[in-house]
């Protein structure tokens, strides 16, 4: 036992003993605050830090400050909504999508703060970041890479993985005995109105746990805190005009936006029609299936103009490359490994293909549906009225096509020959071998 009548933790008395100055990444919860306590009550130099990235759920991320206070320590709020608009932009740019339509809005988050955030630390004499992830999910892994990839030197302490402390706090109530046992008050938020956790920034909000977990419970006992469900979306259709260059937005109704100003004006424009909201089983890192509800209005209304501009600039062969590239950036931003090489030359591949994305986009929202209207000022376009018309035309001659198909039958012929084709059922075909 400690000075303080606690478990001595091994991990811990290794930092005081080095002299170790551990930033902790708080969210002003109980779970920070029992952390940021118990460190220091053991003698570990403690400083907090929280990022600002949006949160739609936060009125005001400084209270952040006041709410870490009682335990003692300094906590430092760092702005970063303009880095992670920007990785919204990103990847809406790479199509970026999980399963389910889930726009990565966790993970995107999750390079920005860790970048943001250790940068802060840094500068501030830290020398261990302090996370507060558990040991089944995905954030663990993305915290503890990132920093690894940036600075190989940083420590990383994961207190959830710490045996002492999981032993002292099995649960909330353990936690908040600790708190209320040093004279700090902390108030649960009913869980009766609130049956899942959120996590929340500015590219979008995830609803998963608790109730959630059932497959029996419907997406609908969520509420939307970005937006609103399709059914409760006004009746009448809200018009919006969207202009691309680069494949980046930079006008939306007529006005320029930077990517701050676009993703929080789509968020409204969108949350306001029902767009965005999804539901996936999700492929975690580790292995395990998540299940998740998902708000991003903002990134789908923007995702889905960009991809009208898409359809008409991208050929055939680099239509397919995009969609390899963009996969890959995907699954790396998901895996938590953004910054590894391979997605930095899919990145810059994907901004390659944007080049010519420029187009003024006009959609209709009506109650959580999107409706392309016109496309206009697509100078990169490959879309020909006059080549693709059913009606007569001066464009492609139709006789023209006699070339391509007697050079294209040589190859139909020859597998025909060579008995290579089956036109039977293949699922009849494989019922019958299983039988």
């Amino acid at each position: 036992m400690g000075e303080n009548g606690m478990k001595e933790s091994p991990i811990l008395k290794k930092y005081v003993e080095n002299g170790d100055v551990v930033g902790i990444c708080v969210s002003g919860g109980l779970d920070s605050k029992t952390v940021a306590l118990r460190l220091r009550l053991a003698g570990v130099k403690v400083k907090c830090f929280t990022a600002d990235i949006g949160q739609p759920d936060e009125e005001d991320v400084n209270d952040v400050i006041k709410k870490m206070a009682p335990c003692g320590v300094e906590t430092v709020v760092v702005d970063l909504k303009k880095e992670i608009a920007e990785g919204a932009f990103e990847a809406v740019a790479a199509q970026a999508m999980y399963d389910g339509g889930y726009w990565q809005s966790t993970g995107i988050g999750r390079y920005v703060t860790a970048r943001g955030l250790l940068q802060a630390m840094k500068k501030a004499g830290c020398t261990v970041l302090s996370h507060g992830a558990t040991g089944r999910g995905n954030d663990q892994v993305r915290f503890e890479r990132y920093v690894n990839v940036m600075d190989p030197s940083f420590k990383v302490y994961a207190p959830w993985r710490d045996p002492v402390l999981l032993e002292e706090f099995p649960g909330r109530s353990q936690m908040l005995s600790f708190l209320q046992k040093h004279g700090i008050d902390h108030k649960i938020v009913s869980q009766a109105s609130k049956r899942y956790s959120t996590d929340a920034n500015i590219c979008g909000l995830s609803n998963e746990a608790e109730d959630l977990e059932s497959m029996q419970t419907p997406i609908t006992i969520v509420n939307p805190v970005m937006g609103v469900w399709p059914k409760d979306a006004p009746d009448k259709q809200e018009e919006i005009t969207l202009k691309f260059e680069k494949g980046r937005c930079t006008q939306i109704n007529g006005k320029a936006v930077t990517p701050l100003q676009a993703v929080q004006q789509c968020n409204l424009i969108a949350g306001r029609n029902g767009i965005g909201l999804c539901q996936a089983l999700e492929n975690r890192i580790l292995g395990t299936k998540s299940r998740g509800v998902y708000e991003a209005p903002g990134m789908t209304l923007l995702g889905h103009a960009l991809d009208c501009v898409y359809m008409s600039v991208l050929a055939r062969r680099s239509t397919a490359l995009f969609r390899q590239l963009s996969t890959h950036i995907s699954d790396q931003i998901y895996d938590g490994r953004y910054f590894d090489p391979s997605t930095r030359a899919a990145i810059n591949a994907v901004w390659q293909l944007a080049e010519p994305a420029n187009g003024t986009v006009k959609l209709g929202l009506h109650k959580g549906h999107m409706f392309f209207l016109a496309l206009t000022q697509c100078p990169h376009s490959i879309y020909f009225e006059e080549d693709s018309s059913m009606e007569a035309s001066t464009g492609l001659n139709p006789a023209s096509s006699q070339g391509y198909l007697e050079v294209s039958s040589v190859e139909a012929k020859a597998l025909a020959k060579a008995k290579l084709i089956d036109t039977d059922s293949v699922w009849q075909k494989r019922q019958k071998i299983g039988a």
